[in-house]
């Protein structure tokens, strides 16, 4: 062994022997407290992995509408320099596991926020000082962090109190497509079906010949209220309309995507596609783009036009867009619907994690919540079964 591998050695011995850094973990339960953080959370997340749902303006607005009332708690965790090196947003609530009521500390996650996690420089240390100090809080019965994606940050939560012998379950809540974006669109549509590619053809010839057809990106300065409260509009005027689940007919989800709008920091990731037919807009596309990666927040079009499949001509002119602005994925998120499987087959699992405490009414909720109810359900399914 040479003399700079054997000092290699010896210094990754010592450094396994050192222990770990002392962070001190504390909870902010003042809105404003949490509010002055915005720079050094943002630092925070943006030196980790820098998902634009992690941002301090977009946990920010989620607690702000809707979670208004409820009791802030945000565990956070600072080095000896007192440096913020991890954060995990929480809220004090009543809830129920299989009709059973319980008080547990929630994640601020709902439909409208998409994806959520502990963000942490070091999330395998910090995950460990925050349960410890959790775990000597006995306000609370079940920690519940909803839509954490494969391989985030919370499963290190997760696992640090499955050692420590709490009770713990996990829940797969959605799985989510998107596309790796390979060098050109061509070589994108290579791997769809044939009678897609040639419906797609057919459907933009046959939208042509009504009129004129372009497609408009707007960012930065150009992306108004107003144009997004146009394309809000079309949005209400389908069947999310009808079902009463269209972000206009909700105060807090049009608060919610109106304030990341107006934020400076957040507008800068936001763009808007429509797809117009003689200056009317049939379609849109409403996304976030970060670390080379587009996210689709919102979509929709006119439903009288759905047989020239305005979603997916307007979806496959933004694929090409990102590819020309050389990103690396788009990322469909929400659920797996045959749509955006007509364009991708890769799926990414989002889970609902949860920590009991332990105690016996802790470990009864777990053994009800991920044994005997599950149990039952497959009793029940195969007794459909033929």
């Amino acid at each position: 062994m040479t003399s700079e591998a054997l000092l290699a050695l010896r210094t990754h011995r010592a450094a396994a022997r050192r222990p770990p850094p002392v962070l001190r973990v504390a909870d902010l339960v003042d809105g404003p407290d949490f509010v002055a953080m915005e720079g050094e959370w943002n630092a925070l997340v943006e030196a980790g992995r820098p998902e634009p749902f992690y941002r301090h303006e977009y946990v920010r607005s989620l607690l702000d509408h809707f979670a208004p009332t409820a009791p802030l708690r945000v565990v956070t965790a600072r080095d000896a320099r007192g440096r913020l090196v991890a954060g995990l947003p929480l809220v004090a609530a009543r809830g129920s596991i299989c009709g059973i009521g319980v008080r547990e500390l929630a994640s601020p996650t709902n439909v409208h926020s998409l994806r959520f996690d502990l963000v942490a420089q070091d999330p395998e240390g910090a995950a460990e000082a925050m349960l410890d100090h959790l775990a000597a809080d006995g306000s609370w019965d079940v920690i519940r962090i909803g839509d954490v994606r494969e391989g985030g940050n919370a499963w290190w939560l997760y696992r640090a109190a499955r050692a420590a012998g709490f009770p713990v379950g996990a829940w797969e809540a959605q799985r989510s497509p998107y596309v790796a974006l390979p060098s050109s669109y061509a070589e994108l549509l290579d791997g769809r079906r044939t009678g897609f590619k040639a419906n797609l053809r057919r459907r933009r010839r046959r939208l042509g010949e009504r009129g004129e057809v372009r497609v408009e990106r707007f960012a930065g300065e150009d992306l108004t209220e107003r144009k997004l409260e146009e394309c809000l509009v079309l949005e209400r005027s389908g069947w999310k309309g009808e079902q009463g689940s269209a972000v206009s007919q909700s105060e807090a989800a049009h608060g919610f995507h109106l304030d990341l709008l107006r934020s400076a920091g957040f507008r800068r990731h936001l763009s808007l596609f429509r797809l117009t037919l003689d200056g009317q807009p049939i379609a849109f596309h409403y996304g976030i783009t970060t670390d080379g990666v587009y996210s689709l927040v919102l979509t929709s079009y006119l439903e009288r036009f759905k047989e020239l499949s305005p979603g997916h001509l307007l979806t496959g002119e933004v694929l090409e867009d990102c590819i020309f602005r050389q990103l690396r994925e788009f990322d469909f998120l929400g659920c797996d619907l045959p749509w955006k499987l007509e364009w991708t087959r890769t799926l990414r699992s989002h889970h609902w994690l949860y920590i009991f405490r332990d105690s016996l009414f802790g470990r009864s909720l777990r053994l009800i919540k991920f044994g005997w109810v599950p149990a039952v359900r497959r009793r029940l399914v195969g007794r459909r079964s033929p």
